[in-house]
């Protein structure tokens, strides 16, 4: 019996909180001054967004999981243009020429696909070109802002399709034994000059192979564009994984000593990588990022360390911070209608802050410091819900909404801005907030439009304290 009157009162309570909850469209609107304790959600429609450039003199190109190379003509966004510059070393350290009478069979660069890839995959027909570099990349930070200046002359091409999911069947070559066929991971298989490798690889002075930085400064290393095929295209990104086994220059030849001829292969790996940006806005994009004001209507955000939305929260100074505590606060962000056809809008957006010296830090709803932080709970992600008929992004910024309200923290900037999945720490669930280049999708987003029952918004969701 005792169990039975419990949760009786449970129900009770549940009931009494329920039928208190309240919806107000705008902060400050009507706040009841009931001493009733209750349950309320505030929509406050008076958040502020912006589109804004990032800051793309910190955008880190080098030494990433996933490298962009491509151009794409967005038509709404502009033309963007990726090149890679790539350092290559020998296949052993120092190297010995193989010996014999040396041919070479064939010289292919291998370069392995990553997850990412944006733009046309059906239409368009690409184009890659390698050229050898002017200058050796070094063991350095690059950023997308560096610049490479290649020596004119093409040391491979191919025109292929961006199939960029699909796995291979090649010829493996095995010494002292009979070739074979094997599976390979989605990759770009590029024929390379057989003349350049035997220059510098095989009939190079025993000076040149005997290290890697003799070799580099020889070599000086490689310089990748790509191209649409046919300038009416849209084209796209790809992203290449540089940084695994995956990608290599794979060199197969035969050795004739006496009566007998080996056939046999070597591999330069690429221990540096590094990408370039260059971008040219669309009309519409200029106008966006470098209007006056404090919010626009349609924002725009676009990955490679590109374009990023600054957001204010004007309306919560109305909120009395000795009256209320909050239970949750979501802010809720939907692409325009139709936009993400045919290009699909950015996966997952990030959210960050900055402190008083102008440096990025975590909001702390997505610091794993904090005491209320739960993995996967901060959002970001695009998404639909059981309580919204389109999809939308959804933030859960409780915690910094709450210590804006009873101002123990200052709002020097607060922002939101591309981020590729995988810089989503696995372990704790933290976001990165540094500019990404390994997305290098975009999203148009509806601001602060009045027009549009889905422009942005704060859905706060507190409880009253009552008056004693």
């Amino acid at each position: 019996m005792k169990f039975f009157r419990l949760d009786l009162l449970t129900l009770l309570i549940s009931l009494f909180i329920f039928n208190s909850c309240k919806r107000q469209e705008g902060i400050g609107l009507g706040v009841d001054t009931s001493t009733q304790t209750s349950g309320t959600l505030l929509v406050d429609t008076t958040v502020t967004i912006k589109t804004v450039d990032e800051d793309t003199a910190t955008v880190v190109t080098s030494g990433l999981t996933k490298t962009p190379l491509g151009e794409f003509a967005d038509p709404v966004f502009g033309t963007t243009k990726t090149n890679v510059a790539l350092g290559i070393q020998l296949p052993t350290a120092p190297y010995t020429v193989p010996a014999g009478t040396l041919t070479i069979d064939s010289a292919v660069l291998v370069l392995g696909y990553a997850d990412g890839f944006y733009g046309d995959s059906v239409v368009t027909r690409y184009k890659i070109n390698v050229y050898q570099l002017q200058d050796k990349p070094v063991n350095q930070t690059y950023y997308g802002t560096n610049r490479w200046a290649n020596q004119g002359t093409v040391l491979a091409s191919k025109t292929f399709t961006a199939n960029t999911h699909d796995s291979l069947t090649i010829a493996r070559i095995r010494k002292d034994t009979v070739d074979t066929v094997q599976r390979v991971a989605p990759q770009l298989r590029v024929p390379f000059s057989k003349q350049f490798i035997y220059d510098h690889l095989f009939n190079a002075n025993g000076t040149a192979l005997a290290s890697n930085a003799a070799f580099q400064d020889a070599v000086k290393g490689l310089y990748l564009t790509l191209q649409r095929a046919q300038p009416t295209n849209a084209g796209g990104t790809l992203q290449l994984n540089l940084a695994s086994a995956g990608s290599h220059l794979d060199v197969f030849y035969k050795a004739k000593k006496d009566t007998t001829t080996d056939t046999a292969s070597v591999s330069l790996t690429f221990p540096i990588h590094a990408a370039e940006i260059r971008r040219q806005y669309s009309e519409t994009v200029t106008k966006a990022k470098t209007a006056g004001g404090t919010t626009q209507t349609t924002v725009y955000l676009q990955g490679l360390g590109a374009l990023r939305a600054k957001v204010g929260f004007p309306g919560i100074s109305k909120l009395n911070p000795d009256s209320i505590v909050l239970n949750r606060a979501e802010l809720v962000i939907t692409p325009v209608q139709g936009s993400g056809i045919p290009y699909a809008p950015l996966p997952k957006l990030t959210m960050y802050q900055l402190d008083i010296a102008k440096q990025r830090i975590l909001i702390q709803d997505a610091s794993a410091s904090n005491p209320l932080y739960q993995t996967g709970i901060f959002g970001g992600f695009y998404s639909n819900t059981t309580k919204e008929p389109v999809k939308a992004y959804r933030f859960v910024i409780t915690s910094y909404i709450q210590d804006l309200i009873r101002k123990k923290t200052v709002d020097y900037g607060t922002y939101i801005a591309p981020i590729d999945a995988t810089e989503v720490n696995s372990t704790t669930g933290a976001t990165g907030i540094t500019p990404s280049a390994q997305i290098a999708a975009r999203s148009i987003l509806i601001g602060s439009d009045n027009n549009s029952s889905y422009r942005i918004k704060l859905n706060i969701f507190y409880t009253k304290i009552p008056k004693l």
